[in-house]
């Protein structure tokens, strides 16, 4: 199915001959400074100077009103087809516990509907103006957290994995979640650290083969998670804010942010749209500390 959003193949970057300034799955975790730029210059775009600012010191911000209710059916709707077409396809994880859908990957590619909606200038034209770039999708999904037994994500920054795992040299992505349902307190609601996207937590431990089949279903992965003494230091510099809103409002967040959610035990669903957008000069190479790359569906190349 052709998607409606600029995409990317292969990166001419290889890890290989670029100077590694963010270290991981290493003997001893260190807390390193954030090199790069938050916000990119030379893209204006649909946000203030004064939005753009509050990303900028905090990591985040959070606007609601990004999606229509025929939005939210038609994707809900989609996420239904998409699901029962698959049937036990690789992108579809499931839930250790029960085998109820957590994630499908790769949405914008399987629904041209869902495309569209990525594709608006209030989602995509964010991140280019972020980024001070044009952007392609690294991934894309639709997380899941059932009432009674969605379960948790721990603490983590995307960013560690997708330059361990998949090569992406700088944190110069943006992550946007588009709730498709209310993001409560109760219900398994984004938990981040304002301001931790400074800072690059490295974490211990080398990375397994394949090991994406396993850190996928797994509430607290064995690699790519801080270890509990860096959590506590960074929680007690920056904070903790959980991030709530209304059905249809969205997260932009940068990649490095740390981030986690509990588990889902209201009876109240929460399931929320997740695009990755990636600055087109910032494409994917060879692993930085994997010894094979992922598959398309996590990684696009």
């Amino acid at each position: 199915m052709e998607s409606a959003l600029p995409g990317r193949k292969e990166s001419m970057n290889n890890a290989a001959t670029l100077t590694d300034n963010y270290p991981t799955r290493v003997d001893h975790s260190e807390i390193h400074d954030r090199h790069d730029p938050v916000v990119w210059p030379g893209r204006s775009g649909p946000w203030a100077d004064d939005a753009v600012d509050h990303f900028a010191t905090n990591g985040f911000r959070s606007v609601e009103g990004v999606l229509g209710a025929d939005d939210i059916r038609d994707v809900r709707a989609e996420i239904d087809a998409v699901t029962t077409r698959l049937g036990s396809d690789e992108r579809v994880i499931r839930e250790t516990s029960d085998g109820s859908v957590r994630s499908v990957f790769a949405v914008h590619e399987l629904s041209d509907r869902i495309a569209s909606i990525i594709a608006r200038e209030e989602i995509t034209g964010v991140a280019r103006q972020l980024l001070g770039d044009d952007v392609y999708v690294h991934q894309s999904r639709v997380n899941l957290k059932p009432g009674f037994a969605g379960g948790p994500f721990y603490w983590h920054s995307d960013f560690e994995t997708w330059h361990a795992e998949d090569g992406m040299p700088t944190p110069r992505a943006v992550s946007v979640s588009l709730a498709l349902t209310p993001n409560t307190p109760f219900n398994g609601s984004l938990m981040i650290m304002p301001g931790s996207h400074r800072k690059f937590v490295s974490c211990v431990g080398r990375t397994p083969g394949e090991y994406h089949r396993e850190s996928l279903k797994s509430y607290r992965p064995r690699f790519g998670t801080p270890e509990e003494s860096d959590i506590a230091s960074m929680a007690d510099q920056y904070g903790i804010e959980q991030v709530t809103g209304g059905a249809g409002s969205a997260l932009y967040f940068d990649c490095n942010c740390l981030h986690a959610s509990a588990g889902n035990i209201s009876p109240y669903p929460r399931s929320n749209l997740f695009v990755v957008f990636n600055a087109v000069s910032n494409g994917l190479g060879e692993p930085f500390a994997a010894d094979a790359r992922r598959p398309e569906y996590l990684a696009t190349r």
